[in-house]
């Protein structure tokens, strides 16, 4: 049997292979976006619009104030500390024009991640939400930093917008308004940019530790790119996509798919600074006729729990991709009720640029998987010793193709972990391969619990769980038990009181063997999450 047994016999419904060559940096599909859609609106927040013109005039005056006023050069790496704010597309694309490598921070990050990343990547240079620079001021000292530049909610727009007052610590600090009042006087010479520069540090979860920067190259993204321009070709029409962007821009799926992807096709995205706030993204969705939008499960459970989303536009939606974690059926099924198509799961990875695999927009079904892999993308299911799975089993999913990132960023030994000596990176998921040629996930393989010897994917309890009428959300994990090795034990979010966890236990009982069913379950306020809506089952061992 040989290593791609498991390659998809049935046809996906895109070619096997695009040309991922089409360009030799993500800044010439900039440059071609803006000379074919140069009067259009690229990006929309708080009532402020920019055209692809205006983008790119913008953008040139940061790339000409970072070579120029701070004779940054090709190479350097610049963080970007920001929410969905028009800062950041602007910024963004002054880094990229500049040939340097972009830094994604989480706004959201405590000193000490902070702290951690910006020495980790070595970076002289950020620029910093106003709402969150005291993090940063509490570790400036500590880091290689010597560049603090001042995103207000203002800067970038047409100049129409009140700004909150800036942090007077960093009242000596340029604003984005600044550099592109002071940028667009200077001059600016365009490096050359080959597909292996670095584009992006993208800092993984840490979920097993300090965050590593998976090191994504110009040739990583434009091949990721060029695949879902393939896949997705039949629900976009250039110039004339609106898609909404709430999942936070300094996450690779929303970086890769909305931002650059739309900005490629003319689309516009519409940012939503912040999405917790569901009325307030309810009313902003209200005013635009939006053609896609991606979100995660609790993204899309929260709307649908949100007064005024079922009074919403759905006649113009072509698409809604999932991804980050699994999309839970019963929210697929509810979003289906309101907009008439279910939500499209897909797979990827910060590793991987980051989409490995996405459903076909032609299955009209929930599939509760994860669907084919992208063009130009091999994927093998292996065991622990790395050979291929035995046909039906569960397997760790290695995935190789052009997407796949360079390293981790000055770290040979998480680097030589990770890929293997064909050239496939180990994903750290385990996933089975179903009749019809689809991956579906069946968990992290350091999510698993093992109950009297028998393995429990917490996913599978979850969703069963999730399909209680009062459950809102569920999170399963292991814990340690004297009989069993381990126990289920669930953490519940419901509505009410009426819910007791013999119901939940029972209603598993009835869905579930024996062994997978928790023998706990405590139910709580909200359950743990990332800034991009992940559930943190490790912080859940915690409580």
């Amino acid at each position: 049997m040989n290593a791609h047994h498991f390659l998809a016999p049935k046809t996906a419904p895109w070619a096997t292979t695009v040309d991922v060559n089409a360009y030799t940096s993500v800044v010439d599909i900039f440059h071609q976006a803006v000379a074919e859609h140069a009067d259009r609106p690229a990006f929309s927040n708080f009532g402020q619009t920019i055209s692809f013109a205006e983008v790119d005039r913008k953008s040139l005056a940061v790339a000409a104030y970072f070579q120029t006023e701070l004779g940054l050069v090709k190479g350097d790496r610049v963080a970007l500390m920001l929410p969905n704010i028009m800062a950041f597309p602007v910024v963004m694309f002054g880094i990229l024009r500049a040939g340097l490598v972009q830094v994604n921070v989480n706004p959201m990050y405590t000193a000490r991640e902070l702290k951690h990343q910006l020495k980790d990547a070595d970076c002289q240079t950020i620029v910093v939400f106003s709402g969150v620079s005291d993090t940063l001021e509490e570790v400036l000292d500590e880091t290689p930093v010597n560049n603090v530049i001042i995103a207000n909610l203002g800067d970038a727009t047409n100049g129409r917008m009140l700004s909150p007052p800036m942090n007077l610590r960093f009242a000596h600090n340029k604003t984005v308004a600044d550099m592109i009042a002071v940028g667009e006087g200077l001059a600016f010479t365009e490096p050359a940019i080959s597909a292996d520069d670095l584009i992006y540090l993208q800092y993984t979860g840490g979920t097993t530790g300090l965050s590593k920067g998976a090191a994504l190259s110009h040739g990583n993204m434009v091949s990721n790119i060029m695949m879902y321009e393939a896949v997705a070709s039949e629900v976009t029409t250039p110039g004339k996509d609106i898609i909404i962007t709430a999942l936070p821009l300094y996450h690779i799926f929303a970086l890769m798919l909305n931002c650059i992807s739309y900005f490629k096709f003319g689309g516009l995205n519409v940012l939503i600074t912040n999405p917790r706030d569901m009325p307030g993204f309810v009313a902003e969705m209200a005013k635009w006729k939006f053609t896609a939008i991606s979100g995660v499960n609790t993204l899309y459970n929260g709307l649908l729990h949100t007064p005024g989303f079922a009074d919403l536009d759905f006649d113009h939606l072509k698409i809604a991709w999932g991804g980050g974690a699994a999309i839970q059926r019963v929210v697929s099924d509810k979003w289906l009720q309101h907009t008439g198509q279910h939500i499209k799961e897909g797979y990827g990875l910060s590793e991987t640029s980051p989409v490995l695999t996405l459903n076909p927009i032609s299955d009209k079904r929930f599939t509760e998987t994860v669907g084919y892999p992208m063009p130009n993308t091999e994927l093998s299911l292996r065991d622990d010793d790395g050979a291929v799975a035995a046909e039906g089993e569960a397997g760790e999913i290695w995935a190789r193709g052009p997407q796949v990132m360079q390293g981790y960023w000055r770290n040979e030994e998480a680097t030589a972990s990770v890929m293997s000596e064909d050239g496939f990176f180990k994903t750290g998921d385990v996933a089975i391969y179903t009749q019809d040629g689809y991956y579906k996930i069946v968990d992290r393989k350091k999510d698993m619990a093992i109950v009297s010897g028998f393995n429990v994917y917490p996913t599978e309890v979850e969703n069963i769980i999730a399909e209680l009428p009062d459950i809102v959300e569920a999170a399963v994990i292991g814990m340690p038990d004297a009989k069993t090795g381990e126990a289920i034990k669930a953490f519940c979010v419901r509505t009410g009181t009426s819910l007791n966890g013999s119901d939940v236990q029972d209603y598993c009982r009835e869905n579930l063997a024996k062994y997978k069913v928790p023998k706990q379950v405590e139910f709580v306020d909200e359950l743990p999450k990332s800034t991009v809506g992940k559930i943190l089952r490790r912080e859940l061992r915690k409580l």
